[in-house]
C-alpha cells in the first residue's frame, strides 16, 4: 500500500479512480451494508470479503491480498515454487512468437492437468518479509506470479529490457529504492496491471499517460499468470512448446 495507508482508505480511492465509487464496489461485488463501512473506518478485511471484491475491481485475489498486506491463501498461491525459476526462460521464447502462437501457448498451458498440491506453501524467507510500502506491495504481487528477486530481474531484462540487479529488486521490496514511474511502467508490463492503477496503489505518480507496453509485451502477462499454477515439469513442457514454435 501506499505509505503505511490503512487499506480501506486506499480501497476508496481506487474505486474513485476506476470511476465507479465505494457504493458502485459493494453493488459490484455482493458486499453487505456493513462490511464496507467496517473497512472503510480501519477494520480488518475479511478473506472472503478480499475473494468478493476481487473481480469487482478487476484484480485478481491473491492480488488483492497482497494489496491489503493479508497472507495469501493456500489455493490461491503458485503450486511449485521452484518452477518460477523457469519463467525468464519462457519469457524470452514467447516474446519471439507472432501473436497467433502466443495464443496458441496459453491454450497449451490451460490444458496440463491441474496437480494436487504436495507440499505446504513455504513461508516467506526472511529477505521477502516487506515492510508496509509501494515497493513491498510491487514485489508481493511479483512473488504471486512465482518470481523470487533473481527471476523477477531476469523477467524484466527479457521483457522491458530494463536490467537492475536481484538485490536491487530486493531493495524495492524492502523499501531502500522507490520505485520510480518508468520502473511502474515495467511493473505493469509483467504483472499485467494497468500503470495508473499500480500509481493509485504505490502512490507513485506518473508524468503523464503512460505509454503502450508495445507487442512485444502482448499476452505474456496473462501467460506468466497462467502457469503459476504448473509445476517445474510442467513449465518445462510449456518452455519445450514454445521453442519448437519458433521453429
Amino acid at each position: 500500500m501506499a505509505g503505511n495507508e490503512g487499506f480501506g482508505a486506499l480501497l476508496e480511492r481506487f474505486a474513485d479512480h476506476r470511476r465507479s465509487g465505494i457504493g458502485a464496489l459493494a453493488r459490484l461485488a455482493g458486499v453487505s451494508g456493513a462490511e464496507l463501512p467496517s473497512l472503510l473506518r480501519g477494520g480488518a478485511p475479511s478473506p472472503s470479503l478480499l475473494r468478493r471484491l476481487a473481480p469487482a475491481l478487476g484484480l485478481h485475489a491473491a492480488d488483492l491480498f497482497a494489496i491489503a498486506g493479508v497472507a495469501v491463501p493456500d489455493d490461491l498461491a503458485p503450486v511449485d515454487t521452484r518452477a518460477g525459476r523457469h519463467v525468464p526462460d519462457l519469457v524470452r521464447h514467447t516474446v519471439a512468437l507472432p501473436p497467433q502462437k502466443r495464443a496458441a501457448l496459453r491454450r497449451f498451458a490451460a490444458s496440463l492437468p491441474r496437480e494436487e498440491r504436495t507440499r505446504p506453501v513455504p513461508v516467506p524467507p526472511v529477505h521477502e518479509r516487506y515492510p508496509a510500502g509501494p515497493g513491498a506491495l510491487l514485489m508481493r504481487m511479483a512473488r504471486n506470479r512465482n518470481l523470487d528477486w533473481s527471476a523477477t530481474a531476469r523477467t524484466f531484462l527479457v521483457l522491458t529490457g530494463r536490467y537492475w540487479s536481484a538485490a536491487t529488486y530486493g531493495g524495492i521490496g524492502r523499501g531502500r529504492t522507490r520505485p520510480t514511474p518508468g520502473l511502474l511502467v515495467d511493473f505493469s508490463a509483467v504483472l499485467g496491471v494497468p500503470a495508473g492503477d499500480l500509481a493509485v496503489l504505490t502512490g507513485v505518480a506518473l508524468p503523464g499517460a503512460p505509454p503502450d507496453p508495445g507487442p512485444s509485451a502482448a499476452g505474456v502477462a496473462e501467460l506468466i499468470w497462467d502457469v503459476r499454477c504448473l509445476t517445474a515439469h510442467q513449465l518445462q513442457q510449456v518452455i519445450a512448446r514454445a521453442e519448437a514454435m519458433r521453429q
